[in-house]
């Protein structure tokens, strides 16, 4: 079914896709896509899809895989995709691939999994998503640790309503565009408490 959805959502939005594709390559040299490897359900990794909205080669200058609110390598168009969230639509090609689903834990790289718990690994026990329930209750405003905690509460408690409750909160978290850079303005990587890391 998630299959289905998303290979729909990407025929009915390939005019809009095309658009931010058109707009990306017209105000910054490089590709359209930005690619990286995730980590998907449990522990398998992919290739994730999302429009650049950085300079080529971001991660190996400033501040590296963290991101501030006025950071000098997001380009102009790349600002406005990710106030708005359109920068994660490419992802539709990785739920029609089955990597993900519509709604799950946002996915995460491989060097922030091997920092994880046992317990924060539980994570990993369902397919990441587009949207999940940490992500309509704070997302980068709130610490790893409390982004984890919700995401294994959704582990938990999943269920067609909840679902449901997170496709409906996802608009108003897009429009609002709270928490795309943290407490501080910056997305910072994660960081664990080493005293609990074999928890």
């Amino acid at each position: 079914m998630n299959r289905f959805v998303a290979a729909i959502a990407l025929a009915v939005l390939t005019p809009l896709l095309a658009l931010l594709a058109l707009a990306i390559r017209l105000h910054s040299p490089g590709p359209v896509f930005y690619r990286q490897t995730r980590v998907g359900l449990d522990g398998r990794t992919f290739r994730i899809f999302k429009f650049r909205t950085m300079i080529p080669d971001a991660e190996n200058c400033g501040l590296g895989l963290a991101c501030a609110s006025d950071d000098e390598r997001i380009t102009r168009v790349g600002r406005w995709l990710r106030r708005t969230s359109l920068d994660e639509l490419p992802q539709l090609i990785n739920v029609v691939l089955g990597d993900m689903k519509i709604i799950g834990p946002r996915p995460t790289i491989p060097s922030q999994v091997e920092q994880y718990t046992r317990h924060q690994r539980r994570r990993l026990e369902v397919k990441p998503g587009l949207t999940g329930w940490a992500q309509v209750n704070g997302r980068n405003a709130l610490s790893w640790e409390d982004r984890i905690e919700l995401d294994i509460w959704y582990v938990d408690h999943r269920s067609p309503l909840i679902d449901l409750r997170i496709l409906l909160r996802t608009p108003w978290a897009m429009i609002e565009s709270t928490g795309i850079y943290g407490r501080h303005g910056v997305t910072e990587d994660f960081q664990p408490d080493r005293q609990d890391h074999d928890v």
